[in-house]
This record gives structure tokens, C-alpha cells and sequence, in this order.
């Protein structure tokens, strides 16, 4: 099984660390079924910014990033090199490990679980 650790840059959220996720699963996917807030106003599609992580560590797990979601990436809030959307951050081996942050999502209106 993947181990993601998601950390936050509210500080107010403590790390978080996945030891089971399974390849095939994206990162949002990971995110909701252990309780882990990334907002996602479009389910999931890539058709918004709002699944907005950066990716510390990892990056070769993922499946490719792809010219449509470099453009949502480009409307995200503070968009940095390491940036992707975690509805499009496919895992891709088991024995991956990964390391995200997830934004501050207290200015971002919209869906949370």
C-alpha cells in the first residue's frame, strides 16, 4: 500500500499520515475516505482549482500532469511549481510514498465533505 503524509499550511491541522492507499486512487479520492478536508467543487473532474495540493515529494508516483490541468492550476490561489490538483494526482505504484501539503482552503467557498 502508498503512504501519503499530508501536511497543512494551517498550522491549526495536525499531519496526517495514509499508510493504505491504493494505486489507481487519486489523491482527492485518499482525501475523502480518511476524513482529510480538500474542498473540490466539481467532483473530481479536473473543471475547477479548488483540490489545489503541493506535491513535496513523490511526483513520480503520479500519473502525468496534463495541459488541462496545468490550466486550472494556473487559476488556482499562490500556484507554485510543485502544484497539482489532487483529483488528477493518480497513484500509480503501491509501494509509493508521497508527500503533499494542502493549502490554506479558508478563502475557497465550495463543497467540503
Amino acid at each position: 500500500m502508498a503512504k501519503i503524509t499530508f501536511r497543512f499550511e494551517d498550522k491549526d491541522i495536525e499531519t496526517k499520515v495514509v499508510e493504505d492507499a491504493e494505486a489507481g486512487y487519486s489523491i482527492l479520492e485518499v482525501t475523502e475516505d480518511h476524513d482529510i478536508h480538500l474542498n473540490h467543487n466539481c467532483g473530481g473532474v479536473c473543471a475547477c482549482s479548488t483540490c489545489h495540493i503541493y506535491v513535496e515529494k513523490g511526483e513520480d508516483f503520479l500519473e502525468e500532469i496534463s495541459d488541462k490541468e496545468e490550466d486550472f492550476i494556473d487559476r488556482a490561489i499562490n500556484p507554485r511549481l510543485e502544484s497539482r490538483l489532487g483529483c488528477q494526482c493518480i497513484i500509480l505504484e503501491e509501494d509509493a510514498e508521497i508527500e503533499v501539503v494542502i493549502p490554506d482552503q479558508s478563502s475557497i467557498i465550495g463543497h467540503e465533505h
